[in-house]
């Protein structure tokens, strides 16, 4: 089945997103690249917050982050409620951030780990269903503001 991707990087990231695109596009999926598109330097926040921004809104079902290590890109998808961005370096974590977190976008390090490694990230992400079950009660209290104060 195909997906909608929303794909963003930082000027680290720039080869390593192109490649990614390229294989999600020839495993049949509709890609939307939204950039950097050179290796100028960039903010990851603003391309974290494109891709947020692009889930929030159905443009994207899913989402691809990537940055030289992929630590500040999740975090800036993360601030976006709609958003639950994992940080993956190999196929396991990326097989169960969907599984067990529903999770809808996952963060990768192109310092940190290689090509064909994030290909098989992508593709794990990409065919795991989420679980459900015991693990809806949990992804539901993501969604909750824990640290919000009742009301008076």
């Amino acid at each position: 089945m195909a997906l909608r991707l929303a794909f963003a990087s930082d000027h680290a990231a720039v080869a390593m997103k192109a490649a990614l695109v390229d294989h999600a596009r020839s495993l049949g999926h509709d890609v939307i690249d939204l950039g950097p598109d050179s290796e100028t330097s960039v903010d990851y926040p603003d391309y974290g917050y494109k891709l947020a921004e692009a889930l929030a809104s159905g443009a994207a079902e899913r989402g691809i982050a990537i940055c030289g290590s992929g630590i500040g890109i999740s975090i800036a998808v993360n601030r976006h409620p709609a958003a639950r961005c994992a940080l993956v370096s190999e196929p396991l974590s990326a097989r169960l951030c969907r599984e067990h977190n529903d999770a809808n976008a996952i963060a990768m390090g192109a310092r940190l780990i290689g090509i064909e490694q994030a290909k098989a990230c992508l593709e794990a992400f990409l065919q795991t269903p989420f679980g459900g079950d015991r693990h809806q009660r949990r992804v539901d209290k993501l969604s909750h503001p824990a640290f919000e104060k009742e009301p008076a």
